[in-house]
């Protein structure tokens, strides 16, 4: 039986696989959010912008292992997203 809080399928781990731009995006928060001293973004503000960015990136799962060979989205395109995700929070919070 498949459970979404273990993350199994007919006793198969899922949990390490996962999204190689999670990483990349959460790097790049930190270099934008470090550069921006006009705003003190709160936690709500701070999953908004991470799934926002995320969600305009095309997603890159991998498996534990898994060898990558090259990045489909470079860190410009990815810190883009970011400052993209950040304008549309600060125009538009969500609460």
């Amino acid at each position: 039986m498949a459970t979404l809080a273990e993350r199994k399928l007919l006793d198969v781990d899922l949990s390490r696989i996962h999204n190689r731009n999670e990483k990349r995006v959460l790097l790049s928060m930190e270099k934008v959010f470090a550069a921006m001293d006009d705003w003190e973004p709160e936690a709500l503000d701070i999953q908004d912008v991470y799934a926002l960015a995320l969600n305009s990136l095309p997603p890159r799962y991998v498996q534990e292992g898994t060898i990558v060979f090259n990045e489909s989205v470079r860190n410009a395109e990815i810190e883009q997203a970011v400052r993209v995700a950040v304008e549309k929070v600060r125009k538009k919070p969500n609460h």
